[in-house]
Formats: C-alpha cells, sequence, structure tokens
C-alpha cells in the first residue's frame, strides 16, 4: 500500500525548506523528498560558504521575469525583515557586506541547521538519497513513483530548482514536470555567469588576471556599478555577473572603467599641468599600472603627455570611459549561480504558486521564471515563495 500525506515537496533547497515549514507549522502532513546526500547544497557552497542569505534592498525591480509584478504579491507576504527575525531568532550572528548583502559571521551551515530544526519542530519529515522516478495526477491529487515506494499526496510542490551548477545535482526534472501537466517554460539560460571572449582579447585578460576595478557596465539601458575581475578565462566579478543575465549572445558592453572621472578631461588637464610626465605614470595614478600599460599597449600610446596630441588623448579617455568588448558566451551552467527563465508565471497564481489549470501542484523558487541581482535576492525569492506556497498547500 502507498502512503498518503498532504504535501510532498520535492526538493530540498531554500524554497522546499521554508515550504516544508511553513506548511507543516499549520498541521499538515508533511514529506520533503531529496535526491542528493545532502539538503540545501547550494546554500552550503553560497556566499563563500558564509550564505547571502537575502538583501535589505529586496524590491520586485531586482528580478527579471516575463511578468516584472508576479513576484510582488509573494514579497509583501515575507519580506526580507520577516527572514532577518527568523535568523535573529536562533541567534545566528550576520553582518551587511555592501549593498543591503546580509551574510552569516559564521558558516552557510547555521542557515540550513536553522531550517532543517523548523522542518523538525513543525513535524516536517525529509527524506534524503530518495529521488522521484514518476509523477502521476490521481482523483484526489498525485501518486510519486520513489524507489522507496509510491507516495500519494493532496498537494505537490515542486521545489526543483534550475540547470545551475551540476555537479551540485541540478537537472531538468521540475521542467519536465511542468510540461508533463501543461504548463510553458520559457526560454533557461545561465545567469549570474562569467563571460568568455575570443582568443585574442582572452590572452589580455590571462595578462591582467587577478586584476579588480570598480567598474560600470552598461547593456542598453541597463547599467551596473560594482567590482570587475580579470581572469585567465575572461571577464567577471560582481558587475559582470549582474550584466550577463541581461546580455544576449553576438551583443556589445560598454565598460567604463573609471566612472567617476571623465578620462580624456582628465588626462588634458593633467598634459596642461604636467607636460613632462609620461602618460603610464599619470594613467596608472587612477589605474592598476598593469591595467594601464595593457591599455596604452593596445593603443600604441607611449612617450610624455607634452608629446602627445589632444586627438590621441581622447582616443585613451573614450577607451577608459567607453570601452567596447565583445563576449562570445559564457562560463556555462557550471559557474552560473543561477538559471534565467524557468516555469512561466502568467501560469500560476501569484497568491499561491500553483499552476492555474492543474490544482494541487506548485512551483516555486529558482524553476520559476523569476530570477533576482546578485546579493541575495535570489535567496529572498526562495523564502518568499515557498512561505506562499507552504501557507496554501
Amino acid at each position: 500500500m502507498a502512503e498518503t500525506h498532504d504535501v510532498v515537496i520535492i526538493g530540498a533547497g531554500a524554497a522546499g525548506l521554508m515550504c516544508g515549514r511553513v506548511a507543516g507549522r499549520r498541521g499538515r502532513s508533511v514529506v520533503i523528498l531529496e535526491h542528493a546526500k545532502r539538503p540545501a547544497e547550494k546554500i552550503r557552497i553560497s556566499g563563500g560558504g558564509r550564505c547571502n542569505f537575502t538583501n535589505m534592498h529586496a524590491t520586485p525591480a531586482a528580478f527579471l521575469s516575463n511578468n516584472r509584478h508576479f513576484c510582488k504579491s509573494a514579497f509583501t507576504r515575507y519580506t526580507q525583515d520577516d527572514f532577518v527575525e527568523l535568523v535573529t531568532r536562533h541567534q545566528i550572528a550576520f553582518h551587511e557586506k555592501k549593498l543591503g548583502q546580509l551574510f552569516c559571521d559564521d558558516s552557510a551551515q547555521q542557515i540550513i541547521d536553522m531550517l532543517l530544526a523548523e522542518c523538525r519542530d513543525a513535524g516536517a519529515e525529509l527524506r534524503l538519497n530518495t529521488a522521484v522516478e514518476a509523477v502521476a495526477a490521481t482523483a484526489d491529487g498525485y501518486r510519486l513513483q520513489t524507489a522507496g515506494g509510491d507516495i500519494n499526496c493532496h498537494a505537490l510542490v515542486v521545489a526543483t530548482g534550475g540547470l545551475s551548477i551540476p555537479k551540485i545535482g541540478a537537472t531538468r526534472f521540475g521542467y519536465d514536470i511542468a510540461a508533463q501537466f501543461g504548463l510553458q517554460v520559457t526560454a533557461v539560460k545561465p545567469a549570474l555567469v562569467p563571460l568568455t571572449f575570443q582568443d585574442g582579447f582572452l590572452a589580455r585578460c590571462r595578462a591582467l588576471s587577478g586584476l579588480s576595478v570598480d567598474a560600470e557596465i552598461r547593456y542598453g539601458k541597463t547599467v551596473f556599478r560594482e567590482g570587475l575581475l580579470f581572469t585567465h578565462r575572461g571577464l567577471s566579478g560582481p558587475s559582470i555577473l549582474q550584466i550577463s543575465s541581461y546580455w544576449d549572445t553576438g551583443d556589445a558592453l560598454e565598460i567604463n572603467l573609471l566612472p567617476d572621472i571623465d578620462c580624456r578631461a582628465w588626462l588634458i588637464s593633467r598634459k596642461a599641468e604636467t607636460p613632462r610626465q609620461d602618460v603610464l605614470t599619470a594613467l596608472a595614478d587612477n589605474l592598476p599600472r598593469r591595467l594601464a600599460a595593457d591599455i596604452l599597449d593596445e593603443l600604441g600610446l607611449s612617450g610624455r603627455l607634452a608629446d602627445l596630441p589632444n586627438a590621441a588623448l581622447t582616443q585613451l579617455g573614450n577607451r577608459v570611459n567607453r570601452w567596447q568588448v565583445s563576449p562570445n558566451g559564457t562560463e556555462g551552467y557550471r559557474t552560473a549561480e543561477v538559471t534565467l527563465g524557468g516555469v512561466d508565471v502568467d501560469q500560476l497564481s501569484s497568491k499561491t504558486m500553483e499552476a492555474k489549470n492543474q490544482p494541487g501542484l506548485y512551483f516555486i523558487g529558482e524553476v520559476v521564471d523569476v530570477t533576482g541581482h546578485l546579493g541575495g535576492y535570489n535567496f529572498q525569492w526562495a523564502w518568499s515563495s515557498g512561505f506562499v506556497a507552504g501557507e496554501a498547500v
């Protein structure tokens, strides 16, 4: 005989565990199934092991979706302040790193332990190493086939995540369930991911590997200003990861390496003040010397400022303030922090996360077409969407 529960949640990540604790506290019989041997692997590795668990500035404006308004209801009902209250209640020390990003002082494991304790206290059962092999609708809910036997439930919550970081077990299973029950899945792609380049440009990046500068990166009307990192694989750092969610293959990006300085005007002014100064020495006053030397080498410029015509200084200023780069791709899901796209939000209730065409079927977290900026936003979506589904199942 198959066992029966009120709620089965597939996936013991951030969204699934939040949903489990909330549903369990409502007195629902809850089982959380996780195919991996450990829960919440993405929490464990996030934020350099300290988990950037939310952002104090989380608003719908920081999220991408085919329907930018969809996430408003969930964020209104469970806010970053609500999650901070939970963290504080569990006496987990944390700090704001920058731009509203909150990290554990100690370890991401504290967030995992908190969620597991909350689930245990709520009576939500977690089963690890339990892969779901098939799902079918029944007269009063769903039947799941697992290696450990069949499980019936009245409500099924899909919290399987996206395709990012396959080494920790990411799969297409959530999208497959959506398709099985007639829900559309938008195009998906790696997001918050380093960009890659052709060999010539890549060679320059490798020579500058390890250098980091504050930069402003523009793609169309979208602009981010954060750190830019040169690596042996191309360009990375927060500003690149942010813009990668917007960038389309084949398009160019514009990078301002000195966002607070009009480099052309500054160079011409410096030429008037100290004409005998070497252009490399001048440029290295505001940029790392290795980067300044690389830019000058690329443009074929050298010598004293006095010996360089203003047209050359204008060219140099434009290279610094409006550097055009053309990525040829991304590092892919292997290093992507999240997956852009997912289950089409127009087919879900924004208040409950339930499929409009399939009663009792819910989708939460990264598997849904709601993708946040870098900096704790995607965890907040997991907490908020998990909460509202937990209140509804």
